[in-house]
């Protein structure tokens, strides 16, 4: 497993905004211009309208990848896939609150692989939902956009959201979980996410 950075903020750009025709290439550039990990949304066509990429893909990326690989399921029954995702090379698997009824055994599952585990929220999902599974997770993905499609204008309440979600965490004593952000972060708000938590 490729351990997560220690410096942050962490940058981890997005797998899809990869041409996916020199994905080796794609991969070495992303790490020489200095990124922390990498991010691979999985999408089934059932919790989210689009279908991207399966354990195969995420096989090929962790062959290339130095860096960690983050990826992040946005599908139905995530339980399911367990296994064939950790065993791909995944560094991390982050699922959805919304998409798992017992978090917190996928949670456990996810960790019995020997790999970190995350978990996700919709922007229509209150944080507090979190609040008894913080203690088992390393990473929570703060989604900025309806997940689903790229290119979408980032959600401004995201912010007030990161607020809650960090004041959470130190409250609980647990400043080493990592917070993440997918959904329309661009250079002109990534000052205003990193302050806000």
């Amino acid at each position: 497993m490729r351990p997560f950075p220690t410096v942050r903020p962490i940058i981890a750009p997005s797998f899809l905004s990869c041409d996916f025709s020199r994905i080796g290439e794609e991969i070495l550039r992303m790490e020489e211009a200095g990124a922390d990990m990498l991010h691979i949304d999985v999408m089934d066509g059932r919790f989210v309208p689009n279908i991207t990429v399966g354990p195969v893909v995420v096989e090929a990326v962790a062959r290339c990848a130095r860096t960690p690989i983050d990826v992040h399921l946005m599908i139905v029954e995530p339980d399911r896939y367990i296994e064939a995702f950790a065993g791909s090379g995944a560094d991390v698997l982050t699922v959805h609150w919304e998409a798992s009824p017992h978090v917190h055994r996928t949670i456990e599952a996810i960790h019995a692989r020997g790999i970190a585990a995350g978990v996700s929220i919709n922007p229509a999902t209150p944080v507090s939902v979190l609040e008894d599974v913080l203690p088992f997770v390393d990473l929570v993905l703060v989604m900025s956009v309806n997940p689903g499609f790229g290119g979408q204008e980032f959600i401004r309440h995201s912010l007030e959201r990161l607020r809650k979600l960090r004041a959470l965490l130190k409250e609980r004593g647990l400043s080493d979980v990592l917070v993440e952000v997918d959904g329309g972060v661009r250079g002109e708000n990534a000052r205003d996410l990193v302050t806000a938590g």
